[in-house]
């Protein structure tokens, strides 16, 4: 990757004290949840011929089916995790997909991790679906603003991932979600949001509406259904 994005915003006093028992209160929450989660994934595999989302919370939570409803979406998001954790789980996510659609990262800033260990960590993510199903479109969304504590890092990051995805095949693109998703302060859009982190359904719609045109092209044909007869 350029070196030219070393930039590594320092997260403020207040969060660099407050976040380790903070993570280690959410993890003690949220751990048997996704331990079932990823149970099911394991012993479900990952059928051929979808199309992959994978990711967090904020992948988990979209009702694919009825947002997408002409394409066969695997819906491989766990809450709370971070790029490492779905580096750990490919085998239970890619298995000749029509394309991978990967948003991570959002919990690693929130973890205090350096960028450039996520971004490493994304790297890794894209070797493993290349080494899995060759040649598979990938689609690498940026990270989601979030509040204005979280701007730079984020910012930062993407600009990382802008940088990864300009070294990859031509199969791999990158996209920019803040235009649909911030405000002209770099934060999430209030309307999309109820704490600054998740979605909610006019989030969602935005998100998708960036999807669209990047899906389009793995949605089933649409079939023109004959009239009443005159």
């Amino acid at each position: 990757m350029d070196q030219s994005h070393r930039d590594q915003p320092k997260p403020s006093l207040g969060r660099r004290l407050f976040t380790p028992p903070l993570l280690a209160v959410i993890h003690r929450l949220i751990v048997a949840a996704q331990q079932n989660r990823a149970s099911q994934f394991a012993v479900l595999g990952a059928p051929g011929g979808r199309v992959v989302f994978l990711g967090d919370s904020i992948t988990e939570g979209g009702l694919w089916d009825e947002w997408l409803p002409n394409v066969d979406v695997l819906n491989r998001g766990i809450g709370g995790e971070r790029s490492a954790d779905v580096l750990r789980r490919l085998d239970t996510a890619v298995n000749e997909p029509k394309a991978v659609f990967l948003l991570i990262g959002t919990n690693d800033v929130m973890a205090l991790k350096p960028l450039d260990e996520i971004a490493w960590n994304v790297a890794a993510i894209l070797a493993g679906i290349e080494q899995r199903a060759p040649g598979t479109p990938v689609v690498v969304q940026s990270v989601m603003p979030r509040g204005a504590a979280y701007r730079e890092e984020m910012r930062a990051l993407n600009r990382r991932y802008a940088d990864l995805v300009a070294h990859q095949p031509e199969h791999v693109r990158y996209v920019d979600l803040w235009p649909a998703l911030a405000t002209a302060d770099g934060v999430l859009n209030p309307e999309f949001t109820r704490d600054r982190l998740h979605l909610n359904g006019l989030g969602y719609r935005a998100w998708v509406e960036v999807l669209e045109p990047l899906i389009a092209p793995f949605a089933a044909p649409q079939h023109a259904v004959d009239g009443p007869p005159s």
